[in-house]
């Protein structure tokens, strides 16, 4: 029934395990984890993770929120530090700073914060020293229907 054989866990199964803070916890301070998170509960702190963070209807953050993801239906206000999606469920209401590389809302979010999207991003026009507003023209192709060379 018993040995002395130990099964070993894959380095994965640990990371891919997700975290809750139940429905009237409350937490004051910072949270450091590996694995995915879903808070019901009040959070007063920073958390960082390399993965997901779902905020229910009942979750509250007030803080910092550095991760990949993060779904939010309840209550978020401070900065959110996000590399990939954030997704603004109906019921959600964000206050703050939010980079994101990706954003998702519902109708009904209520979505109070200053936003900055990272990534490929096409510059249409540039500002000069001066402050003046130059557009970007694309180099010309001769073209020998109007006879120029090619």
């Amino acid at each position: 029934m018993f040995s002395d054989k130990k099964t070993g866990r894959m380095a994965s199964e640990t990371i891919s395990q997700q975290n809750t803070i139940a429905k009237g916890t409350v937490i004051t301070g910072d949270i450091v984890s590996e694995g995915d998170f879903r808070i019901e509960g009040s959070i007063q702190g920073n958390i960082k993770t390399p993965g997901k963070v779902v905020i229910g209807k009942t979750g509250l953050i007030n803080g910092t929120l550095k991760s990949a993801n993060a779904d939010i239906e309840g209550k978020f206000m401070g900065k959110l530090l996000l590399s990939d999606t954030l997704s603004l469920k109906s019921s959600a209401h964000v206050e703050g700073e939010v980079i994101v590389g990706k954003l998702a809302v519902e109708p009904g979010a209520t979505f109070n914060a200053t936003c900055s999207m990272k990534g490929a991003i096409k510059e249409l026009s540039n500002t000069n020293a001066a402050g003046q507003q130059t557009s970007i023209q694309k180099p010309q192709r001769p073209n020998p229907e109007k006879g120029q060379t090619v």
